[in-house]
């Protein structure tokens, strides 16, 4: 919020404290509509001695004076105390927000700001759960209790992105389900559950031996077969490898399921895994958890519609303007350009088709983005005039409007292994990069070079860099990290699939004494390395070769793409695979002389 909460930082925030036990979790509690019955039930089975610190946000009437304090104390004897500017939070307290105000945390203390009625619709749960997870991490935990709209929906993804866990009350328990179906439906609730079963499953989670992560992270990392295990039943069922993701996001993501579902070790969890399609399906899930809004960083969006997208969209008047989204999620930013390039074309009284390619190897996040619907929490996100003109409202959510929505195509791609699209004026990928290793990341980056057109722009995260491709791309914005290209061309780098070159790497340190040229190669390594190739030549066939031709060393044709007419004849006799034997006599000399040279 604008105003009094822009100062966080310099805050008088008292140290006082410090050397007092902290919370061994910091328990947000959203509520709304028919919430306050709720509320009373997880208190009266909350034990006053958990160690736990509870914020509760709720819904407030601004000119009604709350007696939540009176009548939360009946139903507890923790402390209850209404929440103060710079309040310290401890342990074994309840707070409560008081009303007209909103609520965050910073370093452990509370902070209120007073809510702007005139800024349209305000949300204060997902504006707790947001700064608590950016404040207390995995120390997180995220709770929605019966109301009305989708208020905590998007906060509780950042809670998960942020490694916190996440409790929903059950619709049949909730006097108003609105709010805990919309958090269900997002697929990112550890636990759904009535309000007074609720705190016994805290403790359960609090209690368990391994909830110490450096302790749990050393027993994992050291069990290289059981995570072996989990990574081959995980490519088995959804087709993608993580064995080369960043090791420190997935060993987090993995301990936090050991923890939801109360395992001592990592090989108690694989026998658990190997039997439960539904914990594959889940695990999946978390592991490419990706949070996303409208207008993510919005800064950066102002740099790109005042400045570059009007500078491609006059290159492309009367043509059409590419656009690839890599990494879309559920959709908000593929709509967001549209949303954007609509708008820098109507301004500019120019007529281009735009075509937004936008992918993802979560085939449930591109369903959802396909069918541009949207929780009514996104109104905090989208200017109200820009509301109103690209969505329509149904019920409880916001919808994508038909015109808008078929700017849009969206794909499901697994970005590491699929052949990239070509020609592409824009490729925006944020905020997935961080998540892979270097060897990946230098894949990703070539893939993307191969994609863009000369002088097309990349669009990365504020986290994201090009690395050692400075050659390739020239920055455009430090900060944001907008790049154009250089229109160098490395199509060689597109062919070699990072994980089977890793594997061979792995294999031939069994065949160390082995020429390279004699040394195996897998079964899977060959069928991985022909199934990328011949993609590849299938998506550049037509934007750059009419007709493209793989031989081996032995000039044995192995592959054709394109149009082959008038180039090949079949000679009388034993039919013959050499490529100079089966091309008309102007070409077999050229053929046979390159074959040699090479």
């Amino acid at each position: 919020m604008a105003g009094k909460g822009s100062g966080e930082e310099n805050r008088n925030i008292s140290d006082t404290h410090a050397t007092k036990v902290m919370p061994s979790y910091y328990v947000g509690i959203g509520a709304s509509a028919g919430g306050l019955e709720a509320i009373e039930e997880f208190f009266k089975h909350a034990p006053i001695d958990s160690g736990m610190a509870f914020i509760v946000v709720q819904h407030l009437s601004p000119t009604h004076k709350s007696l939540m304090v009176e009548l939360l104390s009946r139903n507890t004897e923790m402390p209850v105390l209404r929440a103060e500017d710079a309040m310290k939070v401890e342990p074994n307290t309840v707070y409560l927000i008081p009303p007209n105000h909103n609520l965050k945390i910073f370093h452990g203390a509370l902070l209120l700001d007073e809510q702007e009625h005139d800024r349209g619709l305000n949300l204060p749960i997902d504006i707790f759960f947001k700064s608590l997870a950016e404040d207390q991490e995995d120390k997180a935990i995220a709770i929605v209790l019966s109301g009305t709209g989708s208020d905590g929906t998007q906060g509780i993804r950042t809670i998960k992105e942020k490694m916190g866990m996440v409790m929903a009350q059950d619709a049949d328990s909730a006097k108003f389900d609105g709010m805990p179906k919309s958090a269900i439906a997002t697929g990112m609730c550890d636990f759904i559950m009535a309000a007074e079963t609720m705190p016994q499953q805290l403790m359960d989670f609090a209690k368990h031996p391994y909830a110490s992560r450096s302790e749990l992270s050393g027993t994992i990392r050291s069990n290289e077969d059981g995570l072996t295990r989990i990574f081959y039943k995980l490519r088995e069922k959804t087709g993608v490898d993580f064995t080369f993701y960043k090791p420190s996001t997935l060993l987090r993501r993995i301990e936090r399921r050991l923890l939801v579902n109360q395992m001592n070790t990592l090989d108690n969890y694989v026998q658990f895994l190997e039997s439960s399609p539904a914990e594959v399906t889940t695990l999946h899930r978390e592991l490419l958890i990706g949070v996303t809004n409208f207008f993510r960083d919005r800064k950066a969006f102002d740099i790109l519609e005042e400045k570059y997208l009007p500078e491609l969209i006059r290159q492309k008047d009367g043509r059409e303007l590419r656009i690839w989204v890599a990494g879309c999620s559920t959709g908000e930013e593929a709509y967001s350009l549209a949303i954007l390039c609509s708008e820098c074309i109507e301004k500019l009284g120019l007529s281009v088709d735009v075509k937004i390619f936008a992918t993802d190897v979560d085939r449930n996040a591109i369903m959802k983005a396909g069918n541009g619907t949207f929780s009514g929490s996104i109104a905090a996100d989208i200017p109200q005039d820009l509301l109103a003109k690209y969505f329509y409202r149904q019920d409880d959510s916001y919808h994508i409007t038909r015109k808008t929505r078929e700017m849009v195509v969206f794909a499901q791609q697994n970005l590491i292994k699929d052949p990239p699209f070509t020609n592409m004026d824009l490729i925006t990928c944020r905020n997935l990069l961080i998540y892979l290793q270097p060897v990946l990341q230098r894949k990703v980056m070539e893939l993307f070079n191969f994609a863009l057109r000369s002088e097309g722009i990349l669009f990365l995260g504020a986290s994201e860099t090009i690395g050692e491709m400075n050659n390739y791309f020239e920055p455009l914005h430090n900060k944001w990290k907008l790049y154009r290209s250089r229109g160098k061309r490395n199509i060689g780098a597109v062919i070699t699939d990072p994980v089977a070159m890793m594997q061979r790497r792995e294999a031939n340190h069994e065949h160390a004494n082995v020429p390279p040229s004699i040394r195996p190669m897998s079964h899977h390594q060959m069928q991985d390395h022909e199934r990328m190739l011949e993609r590849l030549l299938q998506s550049i066939s037509c934007d750059y070769l009419p007709l493209a031709l793989v031989a081996n060393e032995q000039l044995e044709l192995k592959y054709i793409a394109g149009d082959s007419d008038g180039f090949f004849k079949l000679p009388s006799g034993r039919v013959q695979n050499n490529v100079t034997k089966m091309v008309v006599s102007e070409l077999a000399i050229p053929l046979s002389t390159a074959g040699q040279s090479h």
